[in-house]
């Protein structure tokens, strides 16, 4: 049996508890333990995600004002703060100084490459605009360390059902060099469709035995 194909126990992660806020990652919680982390465009519906996968209508909130959130916020699941969701500053769309962009990317290429309890990144894109240049800095960066992605093609419910898997086909296609670190599923936070599958994900990350 396969190490995907393994079961793992079963987390509860309507158990997400809010634990803190880091602007960088010298200030994030200690490096110990495991820990995945959500990462997309600011209107990839990130916050929506989370939300669904918890069972939290505002667990992670959504801003008004997408990108507006330059923080590193972090969850416990089972009351254990050893096991962590981490919430990503949203990227790319926010109408911020370039200088302030550049800061952003800084911080998120440290934290995926320099974290060691982090076991793997679920990168959120919505499925009628996937692959951006900054989903595919961010697919460059995990590969770096071989950090597995998992990708969720949110806000599915907008398409019918042959267009959203031609679309899931076309993104596996073009991900084919990183198909040994990279899964991807269709996502919508409005139906739940694909939480099952998110948890299973989480599940295999966090259940993970620390290296030796």
């Amino acid at each position: 049996m396969s190490t995907q194909d393994r079961p793992s126990p079963r987390l509860n992660y309507a158990t997400a508890q809010f634990m803190i806020s880091a602007p960088k990652l010298s200030l994030c919680p200690d490096d110990t333990g495991a820990e995945v982390a959500f990462a997309g465009r600011s209107n990839a519906g990130k916050s929506s995600a989370i939300n669904a996968l918890t069972q939290q209508k505002a667990l992670a909130r959504t801003s008004r004002t997408p990108g507006r959130t330059q923080l590193i916020n972090f969850f416990s699941l089972m009351n254990d703060p050893a096991t962590r969701m981490v919430d990503l500053p949203g990227y790319g769309y926010a109408k911020v100084p370039e200088s302030v962009k550049l800061e952003w990317q800084r911080h998120l290429s440290e934290y995926l490459l320099h974290r060691f309890s982090l076991k793997g990144v679920v990168l959120l894109m919505d499925v009628r605009h996937p692959l951006t240049e900054f989903d595919l800095t961010l697919l460059d960066v995990a590969d770096q360390r071989g950090m597995p992605v998992h990708i969720l093609l949110t806000k599915a419910d907008k398409l019918k059902k042959g267009p959203a898997s031609a679309a899931l086909q076309k993104v596996r296609s073009r991900l084919v060099e990183w198909e040994d670190l990279v899964t991807v599923q269709l996502f919508s936070s409005l139906k739940r469709d694909g939480v099952t599958t998110l948890c299973q994900t989480l599940d295999r990350w966090l259940d993970a035995p620390e290296p030796e």
